[in-house]
Parts: C-alpha cells; sequence; structure tokens
C-alpha cells in the first residue's frame, strides 16, 4: 500500500516535470517565434532606410531622376551678357507677373494664363513642349534662368517660327533684337564690322575732298600759267 502510494507520487512528479518541460519547450518556442518575426522586421527597416540613403545620394550625383537643382546662386546679369540690364529687368517682371503662386517658378497652368493673355493660346501639348524646349532640370516648370534662355535662343535665331517659345518672345514688349541678333559674339562682331564701314565711309569722304582739292589746285595752276602765256604774247 505504501509501496503503491510511493509510486503514485512518484509518477505523479514525473508528469509534472514533463508538463513543465513541455511547456518550457513551448515558451521557448514562443520567444523564437517572435525572435524570428523581429528580425525580419528590423531587417526590412533597415533595408528601407539604406535604400532611401541610395536614393538620395543618387539624386544629389543627379543619377536616378531628374537632376536636383544646384545651390549655385544665379546671376543672370554675368550669365547673360548679350542683354542689358534693362532687357534683363523687363524679362524679370515680366516674369514675376505671370508667376502667380510666387514660388519662382512659371508652372504649366501659369504658362496657359501667359499664352492667352499675349493673344496666342496653346494646346496641353503645345505647353508642354514649350517648357521641355528649355526644361534643363526636367522639374516640367520654369525657373526664371530658364525664361531667359527663351529670349536667348530668340535672339540667336535658334526658334521655329511656328513655335510657342517664338510667338512667346515675339509678343512680349521685350526687344532683344537690338542687342541680341545672334547672341553676344554676332553682337560685338557686328558693332566691329559697323565701327570699320564707318570708318571706310569716312575715308572715302576724305579722299573725295581731297581729290577735289587738288583739281581745283591744278585748275588755279593752269589758268595762273595761261595768263602768264598771254601776258608774254602783249
Amino acid at each position: 500500500m505504501a509501496t503503491d502510494e510511493l509510486s503514485s507520487k512518484l509518477n505523479r512528479r514525473l508528469q509534472i516535470e514533463d508538463d513543465g518541460d513541455h511547456d518550457a519547450v513551448a515558451l521557448d518556442g514562443g520567444s523564437h517565434e517572435n525572435g524570428a518575426h523581429e528580425k525580419p522586421a528590423t531587417a526590412s527597416a533597415d533595408s528601407e532606410l539604406g535604400a532611401k540613403l541610395q536614393r538620395r545620394g543618387e539624386l544629389n550625383e543627379g543619377v536616378g531622376g531628374h537632376q536636383q537643382p544646384s545651390m549655385k546662386v544665379f546671376n543672370p546679369y554675368t550669365e547673360f551678357k548679350e542683354f542689358s540690364r534693362k532687357q534683363i529687368k523687363d524679362m524679370e517682371k515680366m516674369f514675376k507677373e505671370y508667376d502667380s503662386e510666387k514660388d519662382n517658378y512659371i508652372d504649366l497652368m501659369e504658362l496657359k494664363l501667359m499664352m492667352e493673355k499675349l493673344g496666342a493660346p496653346q494646346t496641353h501639348l503645345g505647353l508642354k513642349n514649350m517648357i521641355k524646349e528649355v526644361d534643363e532640370d526636367l522639374d516640367g516648370k520654369l525657373s526664371f534662368r530658364e525664361f531667359l534662355l527663351i529670349f536667348r535662343k530668340a535672339a540667336a535665331g535658334e526658334l521655329a517660327e511656328d513655335s510657342g517659345l517664338h510667338v512667346l518672345a515675339c509678343l512680349s514688349e521685350i526687344d532683344v533684337s537690338t542687342e541680341g541678333v545672334k547672341g553676344a559674339k554676332t553682337f560685338f562682331e557686328a558693332k566691329v564690322q559697323a565701327i570699320n564701314e564707318s570708318n571706310r565711309f569716312e575715308a572715302e569722304i576724305r579722299n573725295e575732298q581731297e581729290e577735289k582739292k587738288r583739281q581745283a589746285e591744278e585748275r588755279k595752276q593752269r589758268q595762273a600759267a595761261f595768263k602768264e602765256l598771254k601776258s608774254a604774247f602783249k
């Protein structure tokens, strides 16, 4: 009887210990399972952060997508020397007039309004092509520098006559023909040529005047000689 009771207690204790081991295994298993979930989550976060940093590096280097705008200070007076200060100020005034959002850009809708006010409305595709032709940073809108490029191209004769940009340049009240016929280089060459032509014209006038003086002097000398000859026969 005592032996049976002792045997029953031992079996009971072994059963409890076996159950504890199963619970411990279950707990360990659950902990391992949670850790397995946490690990990929951490790896995913690290991967996402790494991808963002790589993307930012590519954008800064101009590799992916459109290039980040340059931080270099833009000076229109030094970069667009073919235009006078007055012309650049007139262009800036026009730019600000149509920059309704005052964000220093002319976007598609603002360009649409500009062309309508100039009396030359464009189609949606035409407006996009206008921006594309001078959109160097590929951001889909016009900065002031890109706006100035329109007038540089117009002055240099680089715009097709049927293009929207050519129409914009012609309909604006900004005259770029006097100093920007074909850019600064051609302008200065034209100035030198004009000076040379003026000097040549003045030289021709001086030569004509000298020739007339010479002819008048020869005429006087002939008349004097004739008088001397005439007096000799008296």
